[in-house]
């Protein structure tokens, strides 16, 4: 599917060569700059060097105080505490730092995941249950709990505390906990809104260490944890997120926790990770336990303080996430083939289909996959607990979660926000359901949105690029939503040799301009291109730079998003 390129608007040109000149940096590197907001040297100075010291006081945060002094009572009485924690990486990510952290100051404490198919998301009766047939009287939520009002007041009928650490959006109401921390309270000062949930467990920590003259070690030493979950929740990687994501990563490079190293070395990748690389790599085995099986297993792991036992526990979770691809490419080949037998699915502006024996943990990736392929609004479903289940996915620039509100006569529940969500109706719903959704979005949505976007930061030529250019380029990392790894446009260039096939789609090209080096060029999913380009004829491309390192050789290469033959 062709995509379209949109060139990123003007910045004030004054501005730019303002930047450019007081950083001593290329104007088209100023420029990106200027569009991310770092308008003067300052500005510029706090992004090119985070600063742990420029960390907010957790104690701004909204009901911070009474969370520690919560935990301070139930220290000081010997209370039993249980860590609550979601089934995803972020849950288990912040159930493994908030366990580790108050392990060292009490044995009184255990977590909890949930069940993802007994109990489901967010705080569960069985939960509660537990925690009151076991003794437990303070419960830490993290990553879920905010819109829990009626478990939270079950809770309180037991006499069990909670303390929620969350990160998602409040209802109209708050439940009744003895501390609710969420940045996104609409009381809460907190200048930074978007820190993932372990993020929040890493301030609860960050307080406690503070109130208590602790060393900065007892909680720094989790920043891997939470560069991890920065990574995988895609929250945005700016503000105080960027600075632990950079630290987070320093960390994981060359001093990552038991459990992550073993995870590493079983995925076949040891060093130099990005953030896009825990994403691909370490997010989707840790994620793969609580879609299988129960992730437990992941939190185990990651509290593992000896080698052996972490690289038993991350052998069974790649085994698990070896279980998971097979349930994705089966059920991603078994919904193609139902849509590609079909000119009606086919011919829609949306896509809805449905097997009562798909895996319900894969589903959610299964869409995002459809999306890619169809590029519109997505939704794989299958029988889950005698009713259907249902996960979304969007398209950039379409309101998902408002077209399933035209659609809540036929829901029995459904939540998640713009791009990503999850439904459950009864099965007798689901054609019903299928043609009201496809009338909605095609009431609605543009041909200009069913297109994929290429957002390109800035045009240069093939001679900018050096060393120089290079190193300002990677210090703008770490990259991730809000600040993507900028990509360029570069017109007139020309094959320096054939362009070569590799792999199953892909194309290796090596590519040049007048007055500019030659530069390797790899271009994934672009094997359609091979026999357009030719030598001596002039073409654009659009594309990021990388550094590939092989065998201790490093050179500048061309990761290529797109081309346009003149």
């Amino acid at each position: 599917m062709e995509k379209r390129w949109v060139l990123a608007s003007n910045c004030d040109d004054a501005t730019i060569t303002t930047i450019a000149e007081q950083l001593n940096i290329d104007r088209s590197l100023a420029q990106i700059l200027v569009q991310r907001n770092i308008c003067d040297f300052d500005q510029a100075k706090d992004f090119f060097r985070p600063d742990l010291d420029h960390l907010h006081n957790p104690f701004i945060m909204k009901d911070m105080d009474a969370a520690i002094s919560r935990i301070e009572t139930a220290l000081a009485t010997h209370e039993k505490i249980l860590i609550y924690g979601d089934y995803d990486v972020d849950g288990t990510t912040s159930v493994a730092l908030a366990f580790s952290f108050f392990s060292q100051l009490t044995s009184n404490i255990e977590y909890y995941i949930p069940d993802r198919y007994l109990e489901g998301y967010g705080i569960s009766t069985t939960g509660i249950d537990y925690a009151s047939e076991n003794g437990f009287t303070l419960i830490i939520a993290l990553d879920c709990g905010i819109k829990s009002i009626d478990k939270i007041d079950y809770a309180n009928t037991l006499g069990i505390d909670f303390i929620i650490c969350d990160h998602h959006l409040p209802g109209d109401e708050l439940p009744k906990a003895v501390a609710v921390l969420d940045p996104k309270r609409s009381d809460c000062a907190y200048p930074f809104k978007e820190l993932a949930g372990c993020g929040i467990g890493f301030k609860l920590a960050q307080a406690y260490a503070q109130k208590h003259q602790l060393p900065k070690e007892t909680y720094l030493r989790y920043l891997d944890l939470v560069m991890v979950s920065i990574a995988a929740d895609i929250v945005p990687v700016v503000g105080e997120n960027r600075i632990l994501a950079h630290y987070g990563l320093k960390k994981l490079n060359t001093n990552p926790c038991e459990g992550l190293r073993a995870l590493m070395e079983v995925s076949g990748k040891t060093e130099n990770y990005t953030i896009t690389d825990v994403v691909f790599t370490l997010g989707p085995r840790i994620n793969a336990a609580g879609r299988i099986d129960h992730a437990k297993h992941a939190v185990a792991m990651l509290l593992c303080q000896v080698d052996g036992n972490a690289s038993e526990q991350s052998e069974l979770i790649n085994l698990k996430n070896t279980e998971r691809k097979t349930y994705d490419q089966d059920i991603t080949r078994e919904a193609l083939a139902l849509i590609g037998d079909s000119e009606i699915l086919i011919n829609k502006k949306t896509t809805v289909v449905f097997n009562e024996n798909w895996h319900k943990g894969v589903i959610g990736i299964v869409a995002s996959r459809l999306t890619e392929k169809y590029y519109r609004p997505t939704i794989v479903l299958t029988k889950s607990n005698g009713h259907v289940a249902g996960s979304c996915r969007s398209v950039v620039g379409f309101d998902l979660y408002e077209a399933l509100s035209g659609c809540a006569d036929l829901l029995d529940q459904y939540g998640g926000h713009k791009f990503a969500a999850g439904l459950t109706m009864q099965e007798h719903n689901v054609g019903a359901f299928a043609d009201k959704f496809e009338e909605i979005v095609s009431a609605s949505i543009t041909e200009e949105l069913l297109t994929p976007m290429i957002k390109i930061d800035a045009g240069i030529e093939l001679a900018q690029i050096d060393g120089k250019f290079y190193r300002v380029l990677a210090q703008m990392g770490p990259f991730g939503p809000e600040n993507m790894a900028p990509i360029f446009v570069t017109h007139g260039v020309y094959l320096a040799q054939h362009a070569m096939a590799v792999g199953a789609n892909h194309l290796k090209i090596n590519i040049k301009q007048q007055n500019s080096p030659i530069f390797e060029g790899i271009a994934f999913g672009l094997g359609e291109f091979q026999n357009l380009l030719q030598p001596r004829a002039p073409f654009s491309i659009c594309y990021t730079i990388e550094e590939n390192v092989w065998r201790e050789k490093r050179r500048l290469q061309l990761n290529i998003k797109g081309i346009k033959v003149n």
